[in-house]
Formats: structure tokens, sequence, C-alpha cells
């Protein structure tokens, strides 16, 4: 009879903590509806349910400035909230900021329980708000799909936790790790449906970098077009210590629509021909030390700018710098199920030369996602 019990609470238990992903799977589809909307806050979701189990609220951020997913759940719940669960894939805050603390209005609402995906991940408040709530005497449930919903917000965790910009490197691979053939050759080696989830990402990062030899070889734009928005576009950055990628006609990036969200980083004494025309178009030039510390004083003034992101889209010399540098936080490899078989075509870096395996350069919080026959692996370097 006992052993009856035993098993009984266990499947009790299951079945909460069953029920407890689904709703806080729902909050997190939710968060993402506000996809890059709210930077430089994080996206963030939230559900309301009563002890039937019925959602009877839910909201989610859907802009920096607005009402946090708290608010917005518990106005759609009104007096329904009383009592309720509330799922939320961020610890609530508990500071006045452009908006009152989210912890007071639970608290007045009659909330009974909330369960919380990831912890603020800002060192001062990490932890404050669940110690408020539970003081109210709210039951506190955390870490409930807690990687998940950490990955929902990469570069705010990012920037919260090490107070620099998160920078991320792009590259489309063969199976055997290949981003063009030997004649420089590399459209497409992914299909459309891969080449579209990186659109996806580029419109959530703020900035985007490429080298001086990616802009001369592919003349790209770097713009955002995803089916049924508008073309958007980010910060551009352009590494060319010497401005060689100044050249007749004028490459997109200097000379198309969005040219004045072009800036070239470059170093001092580079070619005031090709600065004189960069100004002319409304092109920003960012000047910084020639050497090894040209790339380390671009996190700098990345900082000193408040750009919390850099997707950087290079070809295999400026991916391999910023990799030597010590620049590169978080890797996306997409990867086709094609094979060059051949050892002169490029390589997406350079320059490691570790001499045994354990001493390679290995990814943590790893993520798989499918898209058509292409798999994209992404996590932190």
């Amino acid at each position: 009879m006992r052993s009856k019990r035993i098993r009984m609470r266990v499947m009790d238990v299951s079945a909460e903590f069953g029920a407890m992903g689904t709703y806080m799977r729902r909050a997190l589809a939710l968060a993402r509806k506000a996809w890059a909307d709210t930077y430089p806050n994080p996206m963030v979701g939230a559900v309301l349910v009563n002890n039937e189990g019925v959602i009877v609220g839910e909201g989610w951020h859907e802009r920096a400035g607005g009402p946090h997913a708290e608010i917005n759940a518990l106005r759609k719940a009104g007096e329904k909230a009383r009592g309720a669960s509330m799922y939320v894939t961020l610890e609530p805050c508990c500071t006045y900021g452009r908006t009152p603390p989210c912890t007071k209005a639970i608290i007045e609402t009659g909330v009974s329980r909330v369960i919380v995906g990831a912890t603020d991940p800002n060192p001062a408040h990490a932890g404050k708000g669940f110690d408020v709530l539970r003081e109210a005497g709210i039951e506190v449930i955390s870490g409930v799909m807690e990687e998940d919903c950490e990955d929902l917000n990469l570069i705010f965790n990012h920037w919260m936790g090490k107070g620099t910009a998160l920078f991320a490197a792009k590259i489309a691979t063969t199976l055997d790790g290949r981003i063009a053939a030997r004649s420089g050759d590399s459209k497409w080696i992914t299909g459309e449906a891969a080449r579209e989830n990186v659109h996806i990402w580029r419109r959530y990062f703020p900035a985007i970098a490429v080298g001086a030899g990616t802009v001369l070889k592919d003349d790209p734009s770097l713009s955002v077009r995803l089916h049924g928005r508008e073309e958007e576009c980010p910060r551009r950055f352009v590494f060319d210590r010497t401005l060689r990628s100044v050249i007749s006609p004028l490459p997109k990036l200097y000379s198309d629509k969005f040219r004045k969200n072009t800036s070239v980083v470059t170093c001092t004494g580079s070619s005031p021909k090709a600065r004189a025309l960069l100004e002319e178009q409304g092109v920003g030039l960012v000047e910084l030390p020639a050497g090894d510390g040209f790339l380390p004083a671009f996190r700098e003034y990345c900082v000193e700018q408040g750009i919390q992101g850099v997707l950087v889209e290079g070809g295999r010399g400026l991916l391999s710098s910023m990799l030597r540098a010590k620049m590169l936080d978080y890797l996306f490899c997409y990867r086709a199920p094609i094979l060059l078989a051949d050892s002169e075509a490029y390589a997406a870096f350079e320059g490691a030369a570790p001499q045994k395996i354990a001493d390679s350069i290995r990814l943590r919080k790893v993520r798989h996602e499918l898209f058509g026959d292409d798999v994209l692996t992404r996590g932190w370097i």
C-alpha cells in the first residue's frame, strides 16, 4: 500500500512538472512574438493559469519602454489573476525603471504562485525579484526550462553578465568544413530555408560586420529581407584597415539606400581620398589604432556606443583574426549535406593549429536545428 502511495506521488509530481513545461513553452512562444522588437530589453512571455489549469491571461513584452509581459498578462486576466499561477520566462523585475516593478503588480493582484524560467542575468538584480515575492507569501519556483529561456535572450544576457557586446560568427559550410570552392565560389552552399533563418538572426542583432575581402568578392547588402516584411537594415560595419574596399563603382554598402547605416572600421593613415569619398556618401568612419589592439579597440568602441551585439559574416581572414584575438563569443554554423573533398578549398578558420583533439575549440550549450536538408549548429565558443 505504501509503495502504491509513493508511485502515485511520483506520478502527481511528474504530471505537475509536465504541465509546467506546457505552460512555459507557451510563455516562450509568446515572448518570440516580439522577436528583435524589444532591444535593448529582453524578450519575455507570461501566462496566468487558474487552479483548474485554464489559461486566464497571457502577454509578452512588445517593445522597449512598453509594459512588461507580466503586466500585459495581468491586465488580460483582470480579477481572474487572484489565486492564479503565473508562468514567466524571466525573473520579474523588482526595481523602478521606465516602468514600475512587476513584483509590485503581481503581489497586489493576488497571484498565488510564480513559476520562472531564467533568473535575471544582471548580477545586481539576480534573485532579488524572487526574494520580494517570497517575502509577500507567494510561492516561487525557478529554473523551469531554464536553458530554453536563457537561449531566448543571448545578447541581453551577455551584455548584462559581461558588460560587453556579444560577437557571434555566422558561417555556411560543407560537410567537410569548407566555406567556398578553391575558385572562391560559395553560392549557394545552403538552401533557401537556412538562408531565411540567417535573415531572422540578422534582424535579432543590432549590428553586422564583414571584412574588406567579403565586400570586394560578394558585394553584399547585409540587409534583412524576410517574407511579408519591409526590408530592414541593422548597423553595418566593414573592417578595412587600408580602405581597399572603396572602389569604383562603389559597393552596395557604400551606395545603397541604407548607406548611412554603414561605418568602415579603419586605421590612422588610411587613404584620404577614400575617406573623403565615404564621407561624401554619408558613410561613417571608425578610426582605431593599428596592430594587435585593432580588434580589441572595436569591442571597446561597441561598449561606448551601447552596441550590444554584432553578427560577424566575414570571410576566413576576419573570422580567423577575431578567433585568435578571442573576440568571438558565439558561433552559428549552417552545414549542408555536400562534399568538396578538396584540400585547396576555403575553410572558415585557420591559425589555431592544435596538436591534440583535446586542445581544440569546443562549443558549449550547443543547439541543433534542421532547415530543409541543412543543419544549424550553434553554441558558445
